[in-house]
Formats: structure tokens, C-alpha cells, sequence
């Protein structure tokens, strides 16, 4: 009974999420030592505000990096969706109405991501830097790259909104992180995604239909990334020509942290959601302790190298 429980508590601790788990709480201790506001209830409010977004995407990306591929065109996504939800409540449409055309716009995005990858085969680092470049000149000539606010209460409760007094992105973000490592963690279909990154080879000649799953794969990033969208401009009443910009970097950067492999095959939700809360702490040290926030673009890239680098090194592949 003692060796099974040293077991347990061995591979428990093997586990990146473990390890995540005590830097976060080893992170927000050391930081309170500076700032004792530090862990307040307000601020892990404002935390786990900064990083909804991307908590929402990032649910999408580990499923799409699990299926070996990625996607760099979600933060311009957010921005397009986001300016079609508030173009539409801006008119008059109920807010309803600017949700689902935001949500629809995002789907054939990623539809259309997913269909030039596996009919044309163009890789998906091209594909959706292009679809990237090509969304965010979209924003500024839909926009004349101003942005679009006054929007109406019955759009904008869906950012500012509370319940039990959290706000309600942290309600929606924390919802698609439970829904989506339980679809990844206990469903068949969502399992399917290990085999096509694992090897690929092999899920065609099981009978995956590799094709139909990986446009699902683009389709359900696109979604995500609408619905990000709509909180985005929901909470902050506008909708930014610049928002999501460098976005997909920090989800990746995050997903990777949290044990995803950019080689496929590899990954979970949750570890994805604590990589994003890891990154939020770093930034938030470097806010409370009053750097120069310039360092903050450095301190990503930095994760990003690092977080690649210990994947790699994991694999064994690091020279």
C-alpha cells in the first residue's frame, strides 16, 4: 500500500502541471514578500481577467498543437471577430445577433485555415501567417483603422457583467478550460488527436479521417478565438484596430509551458491554463516591482525560447 502511494506521489510530481503548480505558488509568495497586495482576492481577480483571453485560445491551440500543428493567425481572429461583434451591436442588432455573426466569422476563418491546409497542402506555419496578415488588413479597412465603441449595455454585460462578484470573462474562460480538458482527457473523438500528432502515418491507417480532423482542429481554434474576441471587446466596451496583436506567441508560448510538444502528441488543457497563469505572473512581477514594462515583449520571446527549448530537451533532441 506504501510503495502505491509513493508511486503515485512520484508520478504525480514527474507531471509538468506539478511542477507549474509550485512555481506559480512559489512565484506569488516571493512576490508578496514585495508587495503584500500581491494576494489579495482583487488582485487573482485581475490576473486571472489579464489572461482569460488567452486561457480561451489556448484551450484551442493545445488541441491543435496536440494534433501536431498550430495556428498564428488567432490573434488577429480576436481583433476581426471582435470589430464584427461590435459593428453589428453598434447598429442595433441584439447582442445575441453580434455574438453569433462574431462566432460564425471566426468558425469559417479557421474552416478556411483547416481547407487550404489539407486540400491545397500548404504548410500551417504559411498558411496562417498569410491568413494573419491578410485578417489584420482587414481590421483596418472594415474600421479606416479607427476603433468602434459607444456600444450598447446589452453588449458590453457580456465583459463587465459579474456573478458571486468575478467578472464574467473569468467565468467563460474558466468554463472552456473545464469543458475542454474534460473533451481532450475523457472523450474518443478528442482522443484522436494523439494519434494523428504521434504519428500520423498510423491514425490513417487506423481510420482516422486525419483531413476531416484537422479542419475540425482549425475550425474549433477559429471559434475559440472569436469567442475570445467578443469578450476582448465586450469588457473593454471598443474594438481595438491593435488587439490580439502578438497574441498567438503568448499562447503558444504558454501551451508549450504547460507540456504541449510542438512535435505533436503531447499536451493537456489544464497545463496549458497554468502556463498562461505562469506568464501572467511574471508580467505581474514586472508591474508591481516597477520595471520598465518594455522588458515585457523581451520576457515573452525569453519564455518562448525556453519553453521550446525544454521540450526539446525532454525529447532528447537539445545538441
Amino acid at each position: 500500500m506504501k510503495r502505491s502511494l509513493r508511486e503515485q506521489i512520484e508520478r504525480l510530481t514527474d507531471r509538468r502541471e506539478f511542477m507549474l503548480v509550485y512555481l506559480i505558488v512559489l512565484g506569488g509568495i516571493a512576490l508578496s514578500f514585495a508587495k503584500p497586495e500581491f494576494l489579495s482576492r482583487e488582485t487573482f481577480s485581475a490576473v486571472l481577467l489579464s489572461v482569460a483571453d488567452q486561457s480561451i485560445i489556448a484551450v484551442g491551440m493545445t488541441i491543435l498543437l496536440v494534433a501536431g500543428a498550430f495556428d498564428l493567425s488567432v490573434g488577429s481572429t480576436l481583433a476581426l471577430t471582435g470589430l464584427v461583434a461590435a459593428v453589428f451591436a453598434g447598429k442595433g442588432y441584439p447582442a445575441g445577433v453580434a455574438v453569433l455573426m462574431a462566432l460564425g466569422t471566426g468558425t469559417l476563418i479557421g474552416v478556411t485555415n483547416g481547407l487550404i491546409i489539407t486540400e491545397l497542402g500548404i504548410n500551417p506555419f504559411i498558411t496562417t501567417l498569410g491568413t494573419m496578415s491578410l485578417l489584420r488588413g482587414l481590421v483596418l479597412v472594415i474600421s479606416g483603422g479607427q476603433n468602434v465603441s459607444g456600444l450598447p449595455e446589452s453588449f458590453t454585460v457580456l465583459g463587465q457583467g459579474r456573478l458571486l462578484g468575478v467578472q464574467a470573462p473569468i467565468w467563460v474562460a474558466l468554463a472552456v478550460v473545464g469543458l475542454g480538458h474534460w473533451l481532450l482527457s475523457q472523450t474518443r473523438f478528442f482522443r484522436q488527436s494523439y494519434y494523428i500528432g504521434g504519428n500520423e502515418k498510423a491514425a490513417v491507417l487506423s481510420g482516422i479521417d486525419v483531413k476531416r480532423m484537422t479542419v475540425f482542429h482549425f475550425a474549433l481554434v477559429g471559434f475559440l478565438a472569436a469567442l475570445a474576441g467578443v469578450v476582448v471587446t465586450a469588457r473593454h466596451g471598443t474594438a481595438s484596430t491593435t488587439a490580439g496583436q502578438g497574441l498567438e506567441l503568448k499562447v503558444i508560448a504558454a501551451v508549450i509551458l504547460g507540456g504541449a510538444s510542438l512535435k505533436g502528441g503531447e499536451g493537456t488543457v489544464f497545463g496549458a491554463f497554468l502556463g498562461t497563469l505562469m506568464m501572467a505572473v511574471i508580467i505581474s512581477s514586472i508591474n508591481l516591482l516597477g520595471v520598465d514594462l518594455n522588458w515585457v515583449d523581451c520576457v515573452l520571446g525569453a519564455a518562448l525560447l525556453l519553453a521550446v527549448a525544454a521540450d526539446m530537451l525532454s525529447r532528447g533532441e537539445l545538441r
